[in-house]
């Protein structure tokens, strides 16, 4: 095989690159947001449920670390990028349709319900990339 060849095939889709990019971003977005908006920082959302104070000051970071891995696993073209990007998606929507409907903060069920949706409407196109072959070129 040639270097050309060889070069072919480890070359990263440009959708992968634009996972990974999008990944650094929200990373770095909520890096940002916790550590310097106060009204922000003291609130972290875990499966639905509003997380205050002392513990979502500790549990941020778990959130820093879903990001920084998205985005390295795509980077790198990890096997496991795609099915732990839809997981992490559907795990989103579920918590944005409790969150909706529990949180004296949600806008009801039907907000929650359309949000879900949509946000399970990405999960399901992550899915749907994993199962289309690589092209090279």
């Amino acid at each position: 095989m040639s270097l050309l060849e060889s070069d072919q095939v480890t070359a990263r889709p440009r959708w992968m690159t634009a996972l990974a990019v999008l990944c650094l971003l929200a990373l770095l977005i909520n890096v940002a947001r916790d550590l310097f908006l106060p009204e922000m920082r003291g609130v972290e959302v875990w499966l639905g449920f509003e997380v205050r104070g002392w513990l979502a000051f500790l549990t941020a970071p778990l959130h820093w670390a879903i990001f920084g891995l998205g985005a390295w696993g795509f980077w790198s073209q990890r096997p496991w990028a795609l099915p732990a990007a839809a997981a992490y998606a559907f795990y989103v929507a579920l918590s944005h349709l409790l969150w909706s409907e529990l949180s004296p903060n949600g806008r009801g069920w039907p907000i929650g319900l359309a949000q879900a949706a949509a946000i399970s409407a990405f999960g399901l196109i992550l899915l749907r990339m994993r199962r289309k072959p690589a092209r090279i070129g």
